[in-house]
């Protein structure tokens, strides 16, 4: 009776899901972020941290929709307040979604007195954020206080959160949620997505005119290299992957055709590194009976999506074209500049030996030389000690969640396992640990395993 009378008063309390609770939150600040001016920015990001805190007095699943949600269109909302108050070069509101993940934090250490975590799943963790405490050291020593704050957050509120998820989460609740979110999310996306190639708005060519980042294409019609809602190529296309991965591999494939825009929108992108990802996570699906038959499925959609829309759609010679470069190899430009990454930093009169900090550099000035890939953003920022230990230590919790995935075999275990194995396709190509990637990184690809394995154990 007592259990009947709590389970009521606490439906009573919170009687929004997360999710829409950040949608309104969102279409809110969108709506009257220009009659609030430059107040909007941080009342913003602490609405964030309020919606952390709703979403996880409903539980990790719900908490994990709504940053899904955040994360996908507040970069959108930032853009439209900026068309209205004036450029944020520093993107303020983009701390927000990262607030909000922040916040099951504060349950941390209560969460590991009372429950027991085996040490091989949390010594990555830990040396990970040892890694990127120093890295944040280094940019203190330099004065640089904003890079000194942005970097140890954007890679930290993360871990910490998957840390969270790993101690008190289910596997399979959780998969579950974050499915249903994307059959929300993607649609919407993709058909936005769709449209910014062919007319950007005005919020989208004004930030585009703004931002240091030339690989996001021209702010005309047909010459947008889209990002639908979200703050470049590369997030979008990771975000999409993830969601078309997850919902081809549920109990019901056929909603995939939901989102048949996001998979468009996924081409438009022209982001090659998530194409391999999703192409070596779909192919480690068909090494096992339990998943073989919905991998293959993805691989025929996929194949016939692109097929279309090569052949049925104004942008079919673009998407041929930049499928062509993946049999480059070497010969391809953004491969050079990479290898070219590595041999400036190891021309450095240190070599950087010891690295120089979390930087924030403008691509887009003369001189500068871009960060591409784990290792590069290892190297740089923690130098070639510690960086070393930060990339065995990631490749350690990988090497966890494949193990679990050999393991049980069930299709939840090899959904992670091939997520992991995406990610470790991408450490050459892109910084998979840093905010709204990292948050995809060690929530899905690494860190909804252990649980599940412990009470197996058990």
């Amino acid at each position: 009776m007592r259990a009947s009378v709590a389970a009521n008063a606490r439906i009573s309390l919170w009687p929004l899901p997360g999710w829409l609770v950040a949608v309104l939150m969102l279409s809110g600040t969108a709506a009257l972020g220009a009659s609030l001016g430059g107040l909007s920015r941080p009342v913003f990001v602490l609405a964030c941290g309020f919606v952390g805190w709703y979403a996880w007095r409903q539980g990790p699943a719900a908490h994990l929709k709504a940053a899904l949600v955040l994360f996908t269109f507040a970069p959108f909302v930032r853009r439209v307040v900026d068309l209205s108050i004036g450029y944020d070069q520093l993107g303020l509101m983009l701390i927000g979604p990262l607030l909000t993940i922040l916040v099951p934090a504060v349950y941390l250490p209560r969460l590991l007195e009372r429950r027991d975590v085996p040490a091989r799943w949390m010594w990555p963790l830990g040396i990970v954020a040892a890694c990127v405490v120093y890295a944040g050291m280094l940019s203190t020593a330099q004065a640089d206080w904003t890079n000194a704050a942005s970097g140890p957050l954007k890679w930290l509120a993360p871990l910490l959160y998957a840390a969270v998820l790993m101690i008190s989460a289910d596997r399979e609740e959780m998969i579950e949620a974050a499915t249903s979110a994307f059959l929300i999310i993607l649609p919407v996306t993709g058909i936005y997505a769709i449209y910014q190639y062919v007319n950007p708005s005005d919020w989208d060519r004004y930030w585009m005119e703004m931002a240091p980042i030339p690989s996001i294409g021209l702010p005309i019609p047909y010459g947008v290299r889209v990002f639908s809602t979200m703050n470049a190529p590369a997030a979008f296309a990771t975000f999409t992957a993830t969601g078309l991965f997850l919902i081809g591999l549920s109990k019901r494939p056929w909603l995939a055709l939901l989102a048949l825009p996001a998979a468009l929108g996924l081409l438009l992108s022209l982001y090659r590194t998530a194409w391999i990802s999703l192409a070596v996570s779909i192919l480690y699906c068909l090494l096992f009976s339990g998943t073989r038959r919905r991998a293959g499925m993805i691989l025929v959609g996929i194949g016939l999506a692109v097929f279309l829309a090569i052949v049925l759609t104004p942008f079919g010679d673009l998407v041929a074209d930049r499928l062509s470069t993946l049999g480059q190899g070497t010969h391809d430009g953004s491969a050079q500049e990479r290898l070219g990454e590595f041999v400036t930093l190891w021309n450095l009169p240190d070599s950087s030996l010891f690295g120089s900090g979390f930087t924030i550099t403008d691509v887009g000035a003369a001189g500068a030389m871009p960060i591409d890939g784990m290792i590069i953003a290892c190297w740089l920022s923690m130098g070639i000690m510690a960086g070393g230990i930060c990339l065995a230590a990631l490749v350690w919790a990988i090497g966890n969640a494949l193990a679990v995935a050999w393991t049980e075999c069930t299709p939840g275990a090899v959904l992670i396992g091939a997520l992991a194995l995406g990610a470790l396709a991408q450490f050459p190509l892109a910084n998979i640990t840093s905010g709204e990637n990292g948050f995809l990184f060690w929530t899905f690809a690494v860190l909804l395993t252990p649980r599940l394995a412990q009470r197996a154990a058990a």
